[in-house]
């Protein structure tokens, strides 16, 4: 007979005694259980004492956490968080140099406990911590200890930023901006800065005062690619959270060429592979940069304004007029009408009105004047080479100018958040100061070719857009590392190629729609629809590592979750660093019986996705999170790494309660084989026609990558 529900059978230790295997009550108070594990061991005063977790991170143990202790788990009997958070605050205060440093190195350990950090907090422990930093009497180990700990009581939220004093900002802004600091203490006075800024609009004010890009451009130059991360981080919160007013001038900062070349040189060109951490704030800097777009993308041009005009009458000189002819503009007044119509504007009478939808408005406009000035020959050939075509086949300049400025901002995603988990940036755009201009300039003239190419017409307007946005996107995945790459990607991505891709994609995609196909098809597809069951239960097995979501302080910090082989529990825990593949369950110290799973939501529904700031409940992130709710009213809340294994996941979740898969990706697995398993039958048969018996699938997957050998 199994035992009760409420019944968790756990081992506690305490330093030279011997461990007591006890069955805890989860119904009866957590005061008595201690109580009567301290009696077994002689020792009075047992409201001095908490239970807390031999492994991992050792939290302590609460009335509301009790509940995720686990059959097997081992315990240990430990001071309560009060009485150490005490003895510590005491131990800080003390004369000897060598005791505070001990509990300044414990403390730093424990203040990842909520519980703990709380009972600290209460006893005005951050108030301690902060005059110690501002005294400015420690060094090396013991201030770098001091560090850790505010910022790990900091970051529980419990207590307001606001509180940080101007002193305290001036003394961490000096560590930052002495030429000669400790790595550790550098690492944590950056965090800190990130977290003040992030977190504290006043702060931001005062942060932004004692340090400036400029002064943050040094630590980009170091060979430690931590320090460079802290450093990128600090620049995007400054960038992130300032006024209106002030973005266009850190913009300006941001564009110059010596900073530019700092990121380009000595971090994408370093001579280290980028870890991912790096490379999400090299795309958040990417993203930040791209949105300063916004506001032009969103104007609308003013028909009335004579300025904004004179851009257009420049763009109509620069092509037909040339630079040595004065009386040109006066001659051509008369033509302007068939001059705007051969640069390619919808309205030929007054082109300013085709500057009036947003997106993209007036950043349009500059795209094509950029153009026509800085590659003054390419904007002219583009356009007469156009105008002496025949009329249905000629590339109106002006339409397609406005449209691929939309289609980039779309492909860019000008003027959206950054997404926390998003690591995709392009090292393109960090080689050169113009480089959204320029990408344009490259955009363009892929555009033009392909419409040769296409042979178009005014009607296949549509149609070669949507070939240039897939030249585009394809040449992006690539991941070209210059404008020089990209030119020579988009060259080798011609109309010809992209048929062929096209093609071959979709021979691979096959879905004959003759009788005796579908109905071999429906006989085959609950056998390759098991196979693809069998499969995702085979990589929980296996496990995934999952990156913690919410951490502000930029260090990176990761948990592991996998299947036991007999498919009965979920084994979970905490991990100091990406492993290098399978983690053993014996260090995964939590788990969760499938039996107790209840169901499995995903999206909006997840309950960390509700809590999250807009920031974080952007779509991408919404896309790949998804929840395990068990018994009694409990959830394991995971953000997958990508798509392909947010479907592994909980496709195989929804196998291991029974339920129907549905992803995606599940269903274009499941058409991918199917169709691979029909051409492969069919080869054997002379006629298309349904054999008495299909021959035997494989149950269980021969690779990880869907790669099946069948008899």
């Amino acid at each position: 007979m199994p035992p009760p529900a409420d019944i968790v059978k756990v081992a506690i230790e305490w330093p030279g005694a011997n461990a007591q295997l006890i069955e805890m009550d989860q119904k009866r108070p957590l005061t008595s259980i201690i109580r009567e594990v301290c009696d077994g061991w002689s020792l009075s005063g047992s409201e001095q004492f908490a239970l807390r977790y031999a492994d991992g991170p050792q939290l302590y143990i609460t009335e509301q956490s009790r509940s995720e202790i686990k059959n097997g788990t081992i315990l240990r009997l430990a001071i309560s968080p009060a009485r150490a958070a005490r003895q510590l605050l005491e131990r800080i205060q003390s004369h000897g140099i060598d005791a505070r440093l001990e509990a300044l190195k414990e403390l730093a350990k424990l203040s990842a406990d909520p519980t703990f950090a709380t009972e600290f907090i209460n006893m005005e422990g951050i108030g301690t911590l902060a005059r110690l930093v501002e005294s400015g009497t420690h060094f090396g180990e013991m201030l770098a200890f001091t560090l850790t700990a505010f910022l790990e009581l900091m970051d529980h939220g419990i207590v307001s930023w606001d509180l940080i004093s101007l002193s305290f900002i001036k003394q961490i802004a000096g560590y930052v901006n002495q030429p000669m600091v400790d790595v550790s203490i550098l690492q944590r006075s950056l965090a800190i800065l990130e977290s003040m800024v992030l977190n504290s609009h006043n702060l931001y004010h005062r942060v932004a005062q004692e340090i400036t890009v400029g002064q943050l451009i040094g630590h980009l130059q170091v060979s430690n690619q931590e320090i460079q991360t802290y450093a990128i981080a600090l620049i995007n919160a400054l960038f992130l959270k300032a006024p209106e007013d002030r973005r266009q001038e850190m913009a300006s900062t941001l564009a110059q060429k010596h900073l530019r070349s700092i990121i380009l040189n000595h971090v994408i060109r370093g001579n280290r592979p980028i870890k991912a951490e790096m490379a999400h704030q090299l795309y958040v800097l990417q993203v930040l940069t791209f949105n300063l777009l916004e506001e032009r993308m969103m104007t609308k041009m003013d028909p009335n304004d004579q300025a904004q005009r004179d851009i257009i009458f420049e763009l109509r000189r620069i092509a037909f007029d040339g630079e040595n002819d004065p009386t040109g503009t006066e001659k051509r007044k008369a033509m302007y009408t068939k001059d705007y119509k051969m640069l390619g504007f919808t309205n030929h009478v007054n082109p300013a009105m085709d500057f009036t939808l947003t997106p993209p408005g007036m950043l349009a406009l500059d795209n094509m004047l950029y153009l026509a000035k800085v590659h003054q020959d390419t904007y002219i050939r583009i356009v007469l080479e156009n105008s002496s075509r025949e009329d249905k086949h000629e590339c109106p300049f002006g339409r397609c100018a406005i449209e691929l400025t939309r289609m980039l901002c779309e492909i860019l995603q000008v003027g959206e958040l950054p997404n926390e988990g998003c690591n995709d940036y392009h090292p393109m755009f960090f080689t050169h100061d113009r480089a959204w201009e320029e990408f344009f300039c490259v955009c363009i003239q892929l555009l033009n070719k392909t419409w040769k190419e296409m042979r178009a017409t005014a009607e296949d307007f549509n149609k070669v857009m949507q070939v240039v946005r897939e030249q585009i996107t394809r040449a992006l995945a690539m991941k070209p590392s210059s404008l020089d790459q990209l030119k020579n990607k988009l060259r080798g991505l011609n109309y010809s190629e992209i048929l062929r891709l096209r093609q071959s994609e979709r021979m691979s995609q096959d879905d004959f729609q003759s009788p005796p196909i579908i109905e071999l098809r429906e006989r085959i597809q609950p056998e390759i629809l098991e196979l693809i069951k069998q499969q995702r239960l085979n990589r929980l097995c296996e496990g995934s590592c999952f990156r913690k979501l919410g951490n502000r302080r930029r260090q990176e910090k990761f948990w592991f979750c996998r299947l036991s082989l007999n498919h009965k529990v979920l084994h979970y825990g905490d991990l100091d660093e990406s492993p290098q593949g399978e983690v053993p369950f014996e260090l995964l110290s939590d788990k969760i019986p499938v039996s107790d799973i209840k169901s499995v939501v995903t999206g909006k529904d997840c309950p960390h996705m509700k809590e999250k700031s807009a920031l974080k409940q952007n779509k991408e992130v919404l896309e790949l999170a998804f929840s395990v709710l068990y018994d009694p009213d409990e959830t394991l809340n995971f953000v997958a790494p990508n798509k392909y294994e947010y479907c592994i996941w909980t496709d195989g979740l929804c196998a291991l309660l029974g339920r129907e898969m549905g992803s995606d990706l599940t269903r274009s697995d499941l058409d991918t084989l199917i169709s691979m398993e029909m051409k492969l039958r069919l080869l054997d048969l002379e006629n298309i026609t349904i054999p008495e018996a299909p021959p035997p699938v494989p149950k269980e997957p021969s690779s990880y990558n869907f790669t099946y050998n069948y008899s």
